[in-house]
Order: C-alpha cells, then structure tokens, then sequence
C-alpha cells in the first residue's frame, strides 16, 4: 500500500515499460480512487456519509482493508486536489478496465454522490465528464444510476 506522499507523487508519474505488477496496481488504485474522490469534492462541503462511500467502493473494488481503503482515500484527496486535469486517472483506468469494471467504477461514483442524501449538479456534471473519459455507454451510465439511487432509497 502507498505509504508516503512522496510514494504518491512518485506513482503520478507514468510507470517505466518494466514497471512492477504491483506499482501498476498502485497507480491504477489511486486513479480509480480519484474518481471517487473528484464526486465528493464536488459538493462544497465533505459528508460523513461520502467519505465512507468512497471507502467502502475501495474495499469492494481492491478488497483492501479499513486502513488500507482509509490510507489510499486521503492520498486520492491531495492527488485529486493537486490534479490540473483527469486525463492523466481516467488514461489509467481506460487501458485497465474493461467495459463492465468502469460500469462497477461508475456506478460506485453514483453511490458517493447519493451518500449524502443530496444529488448536486457539479456531482452530476462530474459523473458525467468521467463516463465520458471512460467511454461509457450512455444507457450504461443511466442504469449505474438507477442502481445506485435504488440502494440509496432502500438505506433511508
């Protein structure tokens, strides 16, 4: 697991051609988590409810500990904060992912942006731009929605 921020700066940078299996994962870990992240900044302010969201999405996606998930979210929160563009996270995730793993991202996304009881437009205009970058489908990208806004209902 990432363990520095100096790790992390380190790992923004494309991997070399010999890269180890395990950075690649790292990088690839910290892009997805970005993406989650960049929903929960949407909203002018954190909830609670957000930040859990993005780390239950990391434990089910990388099967990561509490620690683990807890660790690489506030890395994400500097990257995502320090990031010009999201290109650099959403290139990563593109050549990794296949079709169903982004819709399984996407849909995560949809459940941070609900964890807070409140869907903004800026969360709705970030889902948007990243399933765009993702070339999500757009009948994909709604039924990721609708999941998440039925499991959303179905806990309040």
């Amino acid at each position: 697991m990432l363990k520095t921020l100096n790790d992390l700066l380190d790992r923004l940078l494309p991997p070399p051609a010999q890269a180890s299996p395990e950075a690649t994962e790292h990088l690839l870990q910290l892009a997805t988590a970005v993406m989650l992240v960049e929903v929960m900044r949407a909203d002018a302010s954190f909830h609670a409810g957000e930040r859990e969201a993005v780390r239950a999405a990391l434990r089910d996606k990388f099967a990561l500990s509490d620690d683990e998930a807890q660790r690489l979210a506030e890395l994400a929160e500097v990257a995502a904060r320090d990031a010009t563009d999201l290109f650099s996270f959403t290139s990563r995730i593109n050549e990794r992912f296949d079709m169903p793993q982004k819709l399984r991202m996407v849909e995560h996304m949809w459940h941070v942006a609900y964890a807070d009881g409140h869907l903004g437009d800026h969360e709705r205009h970030v889902l948007w731009r990243v399933a765009d970058l993702l070339h999500v489908p757009q009948g994909a990208y709604a039924h990721a929605r609708m999941r998440a806004q039925q499991a959303a209902s179905a806990k309040g």
